[in-house]
Parts: structure tokens; C-alpha cells; sequence
């Protein structure tokens, strides 16, 4: 029997959630005690196996199944963040911080909440999915928590100047492939946000205001609970 698309909020969509907040959790705790030089090589190891799990996802595809390069390169931008996220947990840089929180916490959680996998437990794509986009949360969030990084008012346009970059290298990738990284040519199979934002190509400029809203919105909230917690 073939493995189906998941459905939201079926088990197979809230079980791994579920996981992501408790190994978080408890990742919280253990680095209570360490020092920061043992937290950094932590999340750091932590940020290399996403990337690697992510890297051998696609080159097992390309050696053993019909691995299309106009769809199914780590283009889109959550698996993009996946191979990237190395670079802050090697540099830790806050440059790095600032481009990557708002990029990953918008992103992210968009595909925590709307799932898009084809094919369910326990395929290799069903755990590649959760894997970068828990991983992902778990990272940026472990900076703030552990090792205090704060994003200014400042990182909310570093990470929109990054996200137009993104957008417009993908714009001409899809063009010269005849692809759709980043959803910029069509919307997700899967229900999402972009649903409600109308068609193509108005949903592209509207989906791109709305997230300098939310980068804000995302702002508001870090600088409301760094107020609480002093």
C-alpha cells in the first residue's frame, strides 16, 4: 500500500511536533551545567547533522531514484536554511543570527503548521522534513535561550534584504529551469498561507509585504518578552 500525503493534524503531523518541543526542552536543561565552549560544539554538531541528513536525502536520490533537478533541489527555502545553518553555528556570528531568526522562525513554523510532504511515515522524505524544520526552530531558538542573542530592529531588514536576494535568484533560476523553488511560479499542492493571498503573481508581491509584517510582528514579540524576563 503507497504511503499517502499527510494530513494536518493527523498523528503522523502532531507526533513529531510533539518530539521537536521535548527534545528542546530537554536540550535547555543539559546545557544548563555545561560551559558555553561544550553548548557551542553541541548546537553546532546539532546544525551539521540537519545539514548532512538533508544533503544525503537528496544525493541518495540522485544515485537511486529519478531525481529531478527542476523540482526537487534543496532550493526551497526552508531546505536552503537546512545546508546554510552550519555557517552560524561554526562563525556565531549575530550577523549570521540576524540574517537567519526571522527567515527561519517565518518560514518555518508556516511548515510546521502546513505540512507539505507526499509521502507519510516512515519514508525518508516524511523524516527529512521534520528534521530541517524542527531542526531549524530548535537552533535559532537555542541561541536566544542559551546563549542570549537578541534580534534588533536592525536583523528585521537584514533578513528581508536576505529574503529579496533569495527571491530574485530563485526568479531567474525558475525562469532559465522552467522550475517553482520558492513557490514563486505556482502556489504549494498542499493548503498553506498563500492560499488567501490570491493568484499568481499577485500573491508573490502581497506574500512579500506581508512578511516584513510579520517580521515585525515576530520583533514585537522578542522585544516584549525580553522586557518581561529583565
Amino acid at each position: 500500500m503507497a504511503l499517502s500525503r499527510v494530513q494536518i493534524g493527523s498523528l503522523e503531523h502532531i507526533a513529531p511536533i510533539i518530539i521537536g518541543v521535548v527534545l528542546f526542552v530537554l536540550m535547555l536543561k543539559y546545557a544548563k551545567n555545561k560551559t558555553e565552549v561544550f553548548n557551542h560544539k553541541l548546537i553546532h554538531k546539532f546544525a551539521c547533522f540537519v545539514a548532512l541528513f538533508l544533503a544525503s536525502f537528496h544525493i541518495y536520490h540522485i544515485i537511486w531514484s529519478n531525481y529531478n533537478f527542476n523540482k526537487d533541489l534543496p532550493l526551497y527555502l526552508c531546505s536552503l536554511m537546512g545546508l546554510l545553518i552550519p555557517i552560524l553555528t561554526y562563525t556565531k556570528k549575530q550577523v549570521w543570527f540576524e540574517i537567519f531568526v526571522f527567515l527561519i522562525i517565518s518560514g518555518t513554523i508556516q511548515g510546521v503548521v502546513t505540512p507539505d510532504i507526499t509521502i507519510g511515515f516512515p519514508s525518508f522524505d516524511y523524516f527529512r522534513y521534520w528534521i530541517v524544520h524542527l531542526g531549524l526552530l530548535i537552533i535559532i531558538f537555542y541561541y536566544i535561550k542559551v546563549f542570549n542573542y537578541k534580534p534588533t530592529l536592525k536583523s528585521v531588514f537584514k533578513s528581508y534584504m536576505a529574503l529579496q536576494v533569495y527571491v530574485v535568484a530563485m526568479m531567474l533560476f525558475n525562469y532559465a529551469m522552467n522550475a517553482n523553488y520558492g513557490y514563486l511560479n505556482a502556489k504549494p499542492k498542499s493548503a498553506s498561507i498563500i492560499d488567501y493571498l490570491g493568484d499568481w503573481p499577485y500573491y508573490i508581491i502581497k506574500a512579500d509585504v506581508v512578511l516584513l509584517v510579520v517580521f515585525l510582528l515576530i520583533y514585537g514579540c522578542f522585544k516584549l518578552s525580553f522586557k518581561k524576563s529583565k
